[in-house]
């Protein structure tokens, strides 16, 4: 590597968030990592978000690049291109970094070359006058962002532990070896398609690369209170179910077996949320697994094959 070259690209994919995106960036700015760039990935935004990047380019390691294509998969794609070092790290528009996340980060890749994916803890920030309400399970906590799995550093084995997307770090030449981010996954406007983490860990443990979960690489997420709803965490499981219906596709695990999964599932969902109805928490949450293995189901039968673009709503 050049004296020249980064360590690392930091890259902030963001679509119409100039709420919070000025905060991701200046947590990126004031990392203690000595050779970096950044990247925002302005993916058809409409708002300011131009003008909050423009606002601090005056510092030579931050990028303005737009990405007319809408999806956070052609955005991340996007940002691989144009980034220039060989470990490329993921932060979400509405995160921020604590000031050694790159460099926690940067270790780990330069100490394991075979370390594929690194990903560290989310923790969550609530707006002023929002909390956690009553009926939020930590289960469905994770679909905020929330992720934390000890204070030891931790090889994932279950992709389901996969790190989470906000606080996420691929090595470039393992992408490239993947083929980048698949563009049927991840976000899309207002779809919650995902899965997409989840995916890229399972081909990097059956290529016999590595996943880690690294403690010290320490983010914290904003929650939005527009997500502070019920509605909100139904859509996302119904998607959730529908992503991961798509990834046995995917992976050719599609067939009949898939109406028992996803049947036994929904019925399991249903008995421990009648089981848990004095727990809200715990009802809820089973609710919200439920109402995702019907999406699931749906997509079963439709039969949707890997050339189309599910437009499933619920």
């Amino acid at each position: 590597m050049s004296m020249s070259e980064p360590k690392v690209s930091a890259i902030i994919c963001t679509h119409n968030r100039d709420r919070y995106l000025g905060l991701a960036i200046d947590s990126l700015l004031a990392q203690d990592l000595d050779n970096f760039e950044i990247l925002v990935i302005d993916n058809a935004s409409t708002d300011t978000t131009k003008a909050v990047v423009e606002a601090r380019l005056n510092d030579p390691r931050l990028k303005y690049i737009y990405e007319p294509t809408l999806g956070l998969s052609a955005a991340r794609n996007r940002g691989a291109e144009a980034a220039s070092a060989p470990i490329l790290a993921y932060l979400d528009d509405d995160a921020i970094a604590t000031p050694t996340w790159l460099s926690v980060i940067h270790r780990a890749y330069e100490q394991n070359t075979k370390l594929a994916i690194a990903g560290g803890k989310v923790t969550l920030i609530w707006d002023p006058g929002t909390q956690a309400p009553p009926w939020l399970s930590e289960g469905l906590a994770g679909n905020l962002g929330a992720y934390d799995l000890g204070e030891e550093i931790t090889y994932i084995q279950q992709p389901g532990l996969t790190p989470r997307g906000l606080n996420y770090s691929l090595r470039r030449s393992f992408l490239d070896q993947v083929g980048g981010f698949d563009l049927k996954l991840g976000r899309v406007g207002k779809n919650l398609l995902s899965n997409e983490e989840l995916q890229m860990t399972e081909l990097a443990l059956q290529a016999h690369w590595q996943v880690a979960y690294l403690p010290d690489a320490l983010v914290a997420h904003h929650v939005a209170p527009e997500r502070v709803r019920r509605s909100w965490f139904l859509e996302r499981g119904w998607w959730q179910g529908i992503s991961e219906c798509y990834r046995e596709q995917m992976a050719n695990e599609a067939g009949w077996g898939q109406f028992a999964r996803g049947g036994e599932r929904l019925v399991r969902g249903l008995y421990k949320s009648i089981k848990f109805i004095g727990s809200p928490a715990i009802c809820f949450e089973n609710l919200v697994y439920s109402y995702g293995q019907i999406g699931y189901l749906i997509k079963v039968v439709q039969g949707l094959n890997s050339a189309n673009s599910p437009e499933i709503t619920p």
